[in-house]
C-alpha cells in the first residue's frame, strides 16, 4: 500500500528518468505512469514504475523505470489456458539492470543487495544488461531484476501482458497496488 502523495512523487520521478533516457511521450502518456509496490509498502526497495504504450491480444510494449537499486521481485508469467504465458524481451535504454534467472545459486554479494525478504529470491544466474543490451525470457521463466546505483529505464516488449496473473515466489505479494489518501 502507498499513499496518493507517494504515488504522485514516484510518477514524477519516473518521468524524470524517462526524460533522461530520451523517451518521447505524449501528454496523455505522461499521465499514465503506473506505480507498483507489490503490496509490500517498500517502494524504494521493491517496485516498478511502468508506462504501457499498448497491450493488444497479441503484443505489448512498455517502458519500465527502476529507481536506484530498486528490485522487481522474483516472478514468472504463467500459462493462461492455451496461451503458454508471456514471452518477454527486456532491452536496457538507460542505466544498468541485473537480471537473475535459473542456472545458479544466488551469490552472497547479490543476496546482500536484497534489503529484506531474501528467502523469496531463489534464482541467481546473473545477466548484466547495459544500454543497448537485451535478454529474451521464454514463457514461465522464473526471474527477478534490479537496477544499478543510478536507476534504469527498460524497453519492454512482449506477447500479451497479463500482469495481474503473474506468479510470485513471495506469497505476500499483491500485484495490484492499493493507493490510499
Amino acid at each position: 500500500m502507498i499513499t496518493r502523495s507517494e504515488q504522485r512523487r514516484a510518477q514524477r520521478r519516473a518521468l524524470e528518468y524517462l526524460e533522461r533516457a530520451h523517451v518521447i511521450m505524449t501528454a496523455e502518456e505522461r499521465e499514465r505512469v503506473e506505480v507498483a509496490d507489490f503490496g509490500l509498502s517498500m517502494l524504494e526497495y521493491f517496485g516498478v514504475q511502468t508506462l504501457t504504450y499498448f497491450n493488444t491480444e497479441r503484443i505489448c510494449a512498455k517502458q519500465i523505470v527502476l529507481f536506484p537499486n530498486q528490485i522487481c521481485p522474483e516472478h514468472w508469467h504463467p500459462r493462461v489456458g492455451e496461451d503458454p504465458g508471456k514471452e518477454e524481451i527486456m532491452r536496457v535504454r538507460w542505466g544498468i539492470v541485473y537480471v537473475y534467472i535459473p542456472g545458479a545459486e544466488i551469490e552472497p554479494s547479490v543476496r546482500d543487495r536484497i534489503p529484506e525478504r531474501k528467502e523469496y529470491f531463489t534464482v541467481g544466474k546473473e545477466v548484466i544488461l547495459r544500454p543497448g543490451e537485451q535478454i529474451i525470457l521464454p514463457p514461465g521463466t522464473v526471474h527477478w531484476f534490479q537496477a544499478g546505483p543510478e536507476g534504469a529505464v527498460i524497453d519492454d516488449f512482449s506477447t500479451t501482458s497479463r500482469d495481474v496473473l503473474d506468479q510470485f515466489t513471495d506469497p505476500d505479494i499483491v500485484r495490484t497496488t492499493q493507493v490510499v489518501d
